[in-house]
């Protein structure tokens, strides 16, 4: 399946408030990490990265294990900004499509399949190759959490609430 090229200037560039900018997926500061950035608009959350030759599984095909990252963090950044709460992720089911390659550009797409209710939503994402290829999709289930909800259960640092607080409440 093809689908059409998005134009990135026509996008707005989403504010991280992982104050500690370590995440392995999206941490500007984390060496080893994948350092995506996000962009949006008002249906569809995008990343567009080049994951290095460390991240490979066979030869130079990307690791499942680094897809499904991928495909994580994209919906997670859907849930935050679309529907502004923190999440947690609770299940993800993938499937594999074509094989996507270390060292070329990837589309990563996710948007907001449903909201079954204030607490939980289901979300999707497509990894797209430099083709138009979809090589990869995921569908996920999302815990979404107010600032007091995650401060009460203690899943997430102080840190990163009251930064999620000052950019999306």
């Amino acid at each position: 399946m093809k689908i059409t090229t998005i134009d990135k200037s026509r996008l707005t560039e989403l504010e991280n408030f992982d104050a500690d900018r370590a995440c392995f997926a999206c941490g500007p500061d984390n060496p080893i990490g994948l350092q995506m950035k996000f962009y949006g608009n008002e249906k569809t959350v995008f990343s567009w990265l080049k994951v290095p030759r460390q991240l490979c599984g066979w030869r130079s095909l990307l690791h499942g294990g680094v897809i499904s990252t991928i495909l994580d963090e994209v919906m997670s950044w859907t849930a935050h900004h679309m529907i502004r709460k923190l999440i947690l992720t609770r299940s993800i089911t993938i499937d594999f499509l074509h094989p996507l390659y270390v060292e070329t550009e990837i589309r990563a797409e996710g948007w907001i399949s449903r909201l079954n209710s204030e607490r939980e939503a289901i979300l999707e994402a497509h990894l797209i190759d430099t083709t138009e290829n979809i090589c990869a999709k995921a569908k996920g289930s999302f815990a979404l959490l107010t600032p007091k909800i995650a401060r009460r259960l203690g899943v997430l640092d102080e840190s990163i609430i009251r930064r999620f607080e000052q950019v999306l409440e």
